[in-house]
């Protein structure tokens, strides 16, 4: 998104993690966005992160909790307009679905993803 010209914002509680994202060439010298460090569910946080200006969030880290939480901040705190949640658990992608947060579930993504190669006409 930071190469479509879209302003990006990182939050990463450890900030190691930017190093490590910069030397497998993730987070590379033409990056433009800003790193912040801190917890995403914290709201003074996403405020140093400017989510009171922002667009869009996207809260895709290792926990689905810390993820549907800080989803659930960015929508209901700040009405950031557009809120992405990427939740493991299946049960629980639906039940938020129907909460009305939007969630990728790469579980069912993924199950279906194999299904369709398996069941491919050669």
């Amino acid at each position: 998104m930071d190469k479509a010209g879209h302003e990006v914002v990182i939050i990463d509680r450890d900030p190691n993690q930017f190093s490590r994202a910069a030397s497998r060439g993730v987070l590379t010298n033409d990056f433009r966005g800003n790193q912040v460090v801190g917890n995403g569910t914290d709201a003074d946080v996403l405020r140093r992160a400017g989510i009171e200006d922002a667009d869009g969030f996207v809260a895709v880290t290792e926990g689905d909790n810390r993820n549907i939480m800080a989803s659930q901040v960015a929508k209901h705190i700040f009405k950031v307009p557009r809120v992405v949640a990427r939740i493991y658990d299946p049960e629980r992608a639906e039940a938020y679905e129907k909460l009305g947060l939007h969630t990728i579930c790469p579980t069912i993504d993924g199950a279906k993803a194999i299904e369709k190669t398996l069941l491919e006409k050669k």
